[in-house]
């Protein structure tokens, strides 16, 4: 529960604790990172407060404030040190600006993880006393036992059935830990696969994959997922019943599916070429391609899949492309508020950081601005967007 200006004043005029930080600015050495990295610290809450921490920005180190512009500039900025894809899986934070009696202070106050350990640039941080560090291998592990099975997103739970020999350690070795830790970090791990694994949340301590290492790392993730593929369907006219150009089932694990998707997308675009008055040519898309892998993304991405063997299906029509992700709104986001700005909760935290990870997602949160603005550049209509309880789906229609 976020706290009251009467709670922050009094924090703020406190010694500064494990659980309140102090900056002057964000402009001075490397002072953005460091907030970066007590945001991770206070995500992962070591100490186990099960209460929020709180970084005051604009004000030194005895609580006295520097006179710093807070604005909305500001505040964006901060506020956007959670979608940068850097602190995964995503903190639960909010922004303010607190009044201290004609100065101004800016607060980022972070919640307590459900799903420690969170890292920023693949490392994690705790707080010891007034200070930030990097966990040990047994502090981490003490992060990852906090969490209950029952209680995890389905991504992080037990994949049921499923042994070590299931999913690919060899590229989970040799391209995705490179992905996500820095490599000094790799090299001086010195722990084994299955210890790498847990702390990813790709495996358990006792080595069993969680659905999010199956649908990563998985040999065969539709074995155990059923509805962990994408249906592609492309059609000469307007409805089903057309004839079928294409028909494709893309069903390996997260970095080869999104490869394929990405490749069918662009055999599919068609691009013509119009010589203008001044003979000089220009290229028309139908559809725009960041329109596209940015739905498509999304819906691989905040699909369900518990409890549902349908999947992601990709329908192209000549005038129109469909796409429908099973599972309906998450968390925060809701059949009313979808596709506000700023409105965004990740069912599948995991996969998530996996993505950005592998480069899919840029800024978390963005998708749909970007997907809106490509669309318009293109001069295509807006996206018809149907969120329902049950599954979210969207419409694009061609570029005229």
């Amino acid at each position: 529960m976020a706290k009251t200006a009467d709670e922050l004043l009094l924090l703020l005029a406190d010694v500064e604790t494990d659980q309140v930080e102090r900056k002057e600015s964000l402009r001075v050495g490397d002072a953005k990172e460091r907030v970066c990295q007590a945001i991770c610290a206070y995500a992962n809450d070591l100490p186990d407060r099960r209460t929020s921490g709180v970084i005051f920005i604009g004000v030194t180190d005895n609580g006295r404030p520097t006179g710093l512009t807070v604005d909305d500039r500001l505040l964006l900025e901060l506020s956007d040190l959670r979608g940068q894809g850097k602190i995964l899986p995503p903190p639960i934070m909010t922004v303010s600006k607190l009044d201290m009696g004609g100065a101004a202070v800016a607060v980022v106050e972070v919640e307590p993880s459900p799903s420690p350990p969170v890292r920023f640039n693949g490392q994690v941080w705790i707080r010891v006393g007034p200070r930030r560090a990097i966990a040990t291998l047994d502090e981490e592990r003490r992060l990852a036992e906090r969490r209950r099975a029952a209680d995890l997103p389905f991504d992080s739970r037990p994949a049921w059935g499923s042994q070590l020999s299931d999913i690919d350690v060899g590229f989970f070795e040799r391209e995705y830990l490179p992905s996500v830790l820095p490599p000094e970090a790799v090299a001086a791990n010195g722990r084994t696969v299955v210890q790498r694994l847990a702390s990813l949340r790709l495996a358990t301590l006792d080595g069993t994959p969680t659905n999010a290492g199956i649908l990563i790392l998985g040999i065969e993730p539709v074995r155990f997922l059923p509805g962990a593929y994408v249906q592609f369907l492309r059609v000469d006219g307007g409805d089903l019943s057309a004839a079928i150009i294409d028909e494709r089932r893309l069903t390996p694990a997260l970095p080869s599916l999104l490869r394929e998707l990405d490749e069918l997308l662009r055999l599919n675009i068609r691009t013509a070429v119009r010589i203008g008055e001044a003979l000089r040519d220009s290229r028309h898309s139908d559809y725009p391609l960041a329109a596209l892998q940015q739905l498509t993304r999304n819906a691989v991405l905040h699909r369900s899949y518990e409890g549902t063997a349908a999947p992601v299906r990709l329908t192209w029509y000549r005038d129109r492309v469909e796409i429908y992700s099973p599972g309906g709104p998450y968390g925060v986001v809701t059949v009313e508020n979808f596709g506000q700005p700023g409105v965004t909760d990740y069912r599948n935290p995991i996969l998530a950081e996996a993505m950005g990870a592998l480069g899919y997602v840029q800024k978390f949160g963005a998708g749909l601005q970007i997907t809106r603005r490509s669309l318009q550049e293109n001069g295509n209509p807006p996206a018809d967007f149907t969120p329902d309880p049950s599954y979210v789906g969207v419409v694009v229609r061609e570029a005229k």
